[in-house]
């Protein structure tokens, strides 16, 4: 069984930090129990932690399966450019799930085995100051899944 803690459990649900907290302490959460500092929040339906309904009150609005929006990485070439003339810099990666819109300078793909880099300080030879690092055995694994990528690496 998988275990999540407070602010995994709070993305899933889509709720704050401290409505989870509420909950926890309540004993809404099925299955969680704290161990040392830490709460341990199972993963059980649809992975998701299952919060037990109220017997009062209005109904919860916690999501009951997984969030099914898209996520994108986007480089915003106009705030690259704003940052020429600027001595304290804007990040220009976006990466949009759904509504929520957050803005960064680095941002590591599947836990870190791709990375998309944003250094105006330290460019690659070719000038470039935003990239993407990816390891090599991946690299590898995409070259023998498909061909036809290939081409257009290499």
């Amino acid at each position: 069984m998988v275990y999540v803690r407070i602010a995994k459990a709070a993305y899933l649900l889509g709720i704050s930090r401290q409505r989870v907290q509420q909950l926890l302490y309540a004993g809404r959460i099925k299955g969680a129990f704290k161990e040392g500092r830490f709460w341990q929040i199972p993963l059980l339906e649809h992975d998701m932690p299952q919060v037990i309904p109220a017997e009062r009150g209005r109904k919860g609005t916690w999501r009951k399966r997984p969030q099914r929006a898209t996520t994108y990485i986007h480089v915003n070439t106009s705030r690259i450019r704003d940052n020429h003339h600027k001595t304290e810099r804007e990040p220009v990666i976006c990466v949009r799930e759904g509504i929520k819109e957050r803005y960064c300078d680095k941002v590591e793909i599947l836990g870190g085995l791709c990375t998309v880099v944003y250094s105006p300080d330290h460019p690659k030879p070719c000038g470039a100051t935003v990239w993407i690092e990816i390891d090599p055995e991946i690299l590898r694994r995409i070259e023998l899944s498909n061909p036809l990528i290939t081409q257009c690496l290499g």
